[in-house]
């Protein structure tokens, strides 16, 4: 692929440190060959080509790995951003696409290029931006890190409202705005109902301890049910230790580990529900997956995102993190209830599907590279309740109003794009 492209055609970079297993390196990889389709002109330049995601780069797309693979280990994100400020000062691009909090440090590498050469620089957030596992001065640690990595950014692209409401007020200036998780195909298939009397349970993730399938496993013991099976697709280093914990149980014949699958949703038509027992997420786009297939969800309050998504017990329980017996009695629950309908629970993810959301991507980056969008931020002054993280950030004495949705419309189009917290000078 050429690296010269016409003066209106939009040049997008990606920075993946690698094209590993991972749900962000999924989405952007995605999004970057619904970008290429829409017209962009793409580059994706990885540390290291390699990876389990490496059949995700399409034709499209203008994949470039650094002179002298950069694999992950101490100081490699550093090495990436000398490696990516290198490139694009040699090939500009118009935008940069930060995926993940993992990414961040290359932020302010990428800023120090020259004026002429320095693209408007959109970060993402994918991981949860205060978790109650940090305590006090560990957030405090986090919210400062956040800060300094981030002070020279554009703009800052969130997966929901209170995440996008925690960034602000961590950064102290109204820069960020959310955009839907672009979780499903557009052509998704049809849910198909649950078959009769179905007593299985599916998770999906990397074996981790983080992912709390232990709590999942001890759970699952708790059922005096003897029908009734677990499946947890997913591999890692957690693995046999799961299996030694699923053997103490006696569960061998109804826990089973199948490792790695393309996709779960032949997994998600087989089961009764879907369970997400992490101790933390950013927003889990494996829960999205299972409603689109029609399955009702089980998940600990390890995202805000998790409230959002299990608005009724129809649709999902929540449970508190790590706690077996509190999982157990959720368990019980769905396998004593009749199943909700499955159409009604895809229809409450309708949109989280790829093409409007990589086409509304464009039109912000459009926007924002006309208009400057960092430059024209300004700082903000919680005038009602803060949202609660600590520590607070230093007070700011500008208050600026917010854009109403209207606004947002007339800006945006029919884009499904949340900028109310935006503020302008």
């Amino acid at each position: 692929m050429d690296n010269k492209t016409s003066p209106d055609r939009l040049r997008v970079g990606i920075v993946l440190h690698d094209i590993s297993l991972g749900g962000t390196e999924r989405i952007a990889l995605r999004l970057a060959n619904h970008w290429a389709g829409q017209g962009a002109a793409v580059t994706v330049f990885c540390g290291a080509r390699e990876g389990a995601l490496s059949a995700l780069l399409g034709p499209r797309l203008h994949v470039v790995e650094a002179a002298g693979p950069i694999r992950r280990g101490p100081g490699s994100r550093a090495r990436l951003a000398r490696a990516a400020v290198r490139y694009f000062h040699r090939w500009p691009v118009d935008v940069c696409f930060i995926p993940g909090n993992f990414h961040w440090p290359v932020v302010p590498a990428l800023a120090q290029l020259p004026p002429d050469k320095r693209p408007l620089i959109v970060a993402q957030v994918s991981a949860a931006l205060d978790k109650p596992q940090r305590g006090f001065l560990r957030q405090a640690l986090f919210n400062l890190r956040m800060r300094h990595l981030l002070r020279n950014v554009d703009g800052l692209v969130c997966l929901s409202r209170r995440a996008c409401e925690q960034a602000n007020h961590i950064l102290g200036r109204n820069i960020a705005i959310t955009i839907p998780l672009p979780a499903l195909d557009d052509d998704v298939a049809d849910p198909v109902p649950v078959a009769p009397n179905c007593r299985t349970f599916v998770a999906a993730g990397r074996l981790v301890r983080e992912k709390g399938f232990d709590t999942l496993i001890d759970a699952f013991a708790q059922l005096d049910d003897p029908q009734a099976r677990l499946v947890i697709i997913g591999t890692g280093p957690e693995e046999d230790n799961l299996r030694q914990r699923i053997s103490r149980h006696g569960l061998l014949e109804r826990i089973s580990l199948p490792g790695f699958v393309p996709g779960i949703r032949p997994w998600l038509d087989q089961a009764r529900a879907f369970v997400l027992s992490s101790h933390y997420e950013g927003f889990p786009a494996v829960l999205i997956e299972a409603l689109a297939a029609g399955r009702q969800t089980i998940a600990t309050r390890c995202s805000h995102a998790v409230e959002e998504l299990s608005s009724s017990g129809q649709i999902g329980r929540v449970v508190p993190i790590d706690d077996p017996a509190a999982m157990a009695k959720a368990l019980r629950s769905v396998l004593e209830s009749a199943p909700a309908e499955p159409s009604l629970l895809a229809a409450t993810v309708a949109g989280y599907c790829i093409g409007p959301i990589a086409r509304g991507y464009l039109q912000v980056f459009d926007r924002w590279r006309k208009t400057g969008h960092g430059n024209r931020i300004a700082p903000v002054l919680y005038l009602t309740r803060r949202p609660t993280l600590s520590p607070s950030p230093p007070r700011l004495h500008h208050s600026v109003p917010d854009l109403d949705a209207e606004s947002v419309q007339r800006e945006f189009g029919a884009l499904h794009v949340d900028e109310g917290h935006l503020a302008r000078r």
